[in-house]
């Protein structure tokens, strides 16, 4: 399997990781501190920012950073573990036999951040979200190219997940906090991926696949390998 396109805009936000700028000296500093604090919403109303959970918070607020001044056509939300801190405070309530707040009943489903920016950007945007483990990026970016071989010139693609309860922190290692990497892909062939054999070594191991790549296209790299479930993937990147 074979994907191909070229990179419009990307912007990214997690612990002490605000702007463009702390991404890219993170790229090139390998003792990241992932417990500073999440850097505060500039661009959602605070009451419904105060309402939002903390990995969803930072999902819509790339969106609205990236369709700032620029047309989409298709929006796709990615995340490994969508609202499950805030289910798992659900079913904490229902095992103390206490009612469970509408509020978070109402956000509690895994679409919860695409249809949030919807809504705050007053655009009516056709959305898809996807669970896929931690291949989710990748199968995201087959999405992605399936929509753009249909005719869409813009795909606006975004990853996140938010801090573990620690309940699942024996199931699930993860060393990153709450984050958002978002890009918006157009037709071309800039960067290409290929799907291939499980392979030793792959590139940043330790990061989600997104932030994985996203390190590699900081650093500059021409090719590296991301890590997959079953198949890794080879990534080749056309600097310009």
């Amino acid at each position: 399997m074979k994907l191909s396109f070229s990179l419009e805009k990307w912007y990214a936000l997690s612990a002490g990781l605000a702007n463009q700028n702390d991404w890219l000296t993170w790229s090139h500093n390998e003792n990241h501190d992932w417990m500073l604090p999440l850097p505060k919403s500039q661009r959602i109303p605070m009451m419904q920012a105060r309402r939002m959970s903390e990995p969803s918070r930072l999902a819509v607020d790339v969106g609205l950073e990236l369709i700032n001044e620029t047309k989409i056509d298709f929006a796709i939300f990615i995340s490994r573990h969508g609202e499950l801190e805030r289910t798992y405070k659900i079913l904490t309530t229902l095992n103390n036999h206490v009612d469970v707040s509408p509020t978070d009943f109402a956000l509690s489903v895994h679409n919860t951040a695409s249809g949030l920016l919807t809504i705050i950007a007053k655009q009516a945007i056709p959305i898809s979200s996807i669970s896929a483990n931690r291949d989710g990026f990748q199968q995201g970016l087959i999405e992605a190219q399936a929509l753009l071989k249909q005719g869409y010139n813009r795909i606006l693609l975004i990853d996140f997940d938010g801090s573990l309860p620690n309940i699942y922190q024996t199931q699930v290692n993860s060393s990153v906090s709450a984050y958002a990497m978002g890009i918006i892909l157009t037709p071309g062939n800039t960067i290409s991926i290929e799907a291939t054999k499980k392979y030793s070594p792959q590139y940043q191991t330790q990061y989600p696949q997104s932030l994985a790549f996203l390190h590699g296209f900081l650093s500059k790299k021409q090719t590296f390998m991301l890590q997959g479930y079953f198949h890794d993937w080879q990534w080749t990147i056309n600097h310009e």
